[in-house]
């Protein structure tokens, strides 16, 4: 075979990834996983992922894991997956807290960039008692507050302590912290997105809790109502708190919400008619763009329909605004879910996705930033 001809054969590859469009170039740069699935490792279930990154680079991967059934009672402890190359592979599962037959869940980690200390607040209930008994006050127990904290990238974790005197009102009953993710603002402040429900009549309603000190000591901060609950917050440039949240308003789109003195008062709850959703949690996340460090995007992710499905990721470059890009990452079941930005610069969405259910398998997809801005308007989803 002459040289020229054997040349053209083994470069035709690179060739080809050159000449490729930039969408079609785009649309080829994603990875799908599943981390955690049903019926794996001793557990039922695994529901309510979270996602965080170290200040090393870790890449820590959070879930319920629901021994006796699918449901949001009963014996749930908080299991971890960590992964040292972005997400490439996964260390062994371990387990955060057991607290026996008892309810532990709603992970909401937080970072603070200035020790590396992680932070995960959860709530803990009585396995025997269930959501609507404690919002009645019927229940054996309540509804409690806890956090522990990670000083080794997660490898161990300290005894969970309670901090439920200083972060739930008397007439809260149901109570949940995040799930999803807290951030830490400019100022240091770590800011954790919670809800809760009103006794006597159970209106759902968002609000926050956050550390001056480094996670030493945590205090209820500013409530947002009504007809709102699990959220995710984020600051934007001018130091403003945009909280975005799922809603029980009846439009059939996400709430938001501004806070202008770091979490301590909020705007009244508003639609966002460009975020439709089925009722359900949502994740949001901001970082500077890794083709442009001079501007800022806020991601978002959520099954954009009107059922549990179209597990979907979006894109605004003017703080929340617009939401001109997206991009479909399961077209069938899917529901909670979670983002963080890898160290090397991709967007990664931790979710719950399945073939006849959401809940078959927790599934991480990395991809680059212009997977979801393709150039090509016609794959937009």
């Amino acid at each position: 075979m002459p040289n020229e001809i054997l040349f053209l054969l083994l470069a035709a590859p690179v060739l080809a990834a050159l000449m490729m469009p930039p969408s079609a170039a785009a649309a080829a740069d994603i990875e799908q996983q599943d981390v955690f699935l049903a019926g794996k490792d001793g557990y039922h279930t695994y529901r309510i992922p979270s996602l965080t990154v170290s200040a090393k680079g870790t890449v820590l991967a959070l879930a319920e894991g629901r021994k006796g059934g699918s449901g949001d009672s009963g014996d749930i402890d908080l299991v971890l997956k960590r992964s040292f190359d972005n997400g490439a592979t996964w260390q062994p599962m371990q387990t955060v807290h057991d607290d026996g037959p008892n309810t532990i869940g709603n992970p909401c980690p937080v970072v603070d960039r200035e020790t590396g200390t992680i932070w995960l607040p959860l709530t803990r209930n009585l396995g025997e008692d269930r959501e609507r008994e404690i919002m009645k006050r019927t229940a054996k127990g309540t509804r409690e507050v806890w956090i522990t904290r990670s000083t080794d990238d997660g490898a161990t974790w300290s005894k969970p302590v309670e901090i439920t005197a200083t972060c739930k009102a008397p007439d809260w009953t149901w109570y949940a912290t995040g799930p999803g993710g807290g951030i830490q603002l400019k100022t240091g402040r770590l800011v954790i997105p919670c809800d809760h429900a009103l006794a006597g009549g159970g209106m759902y309603r968002s609000h926050v809790i956050y550390s001056d000190d480094h996670g030493t000591t945590w205090r209820l901060g500013g409530v947002i109502g009504d007809r709102v609950n699990e959220c995710q917050v984020v600051e934007l440039g001018d130091g403003t708190l945009l909280m975005n949240m799922r809603s029980y308003r009846g439009k059939g789109y996400r709430a938001i919400a501004a806070s202008r003195d770091g979490g301590l008062q909020w705007t009244a709850p508003e639609d966002d008619p460009a975020l439709p959703e089925p009722v359900c949690q949502a994740a949001m996340v901001r970082f500077n763009d890794p083709q442009n460090p001079a501007q800022a995007l806020l991601a978002f992710s959520n099954p954009a329909g009107v059922k549990r499905e179209k597990m979907t990721v979006r894109l605004s470059a003017d703080e929340g605004k617009t939401w001109p890009a997206s991009r479909l990452l399961n077209a069938g079941p899917s529901a909670y879910s979670a983002l963080a930005l890898l160290a090397d610069k991709r967007l990664a969405c931790l979710y719950e996705r399945g073939e006849k259910s959401p809940y078959e398998r927790i599934t991480l997809a990395r991809f680059a930033v212009e997977w979801v801005r393709p150039a090509d308007k016609d794959s937009k989803q």
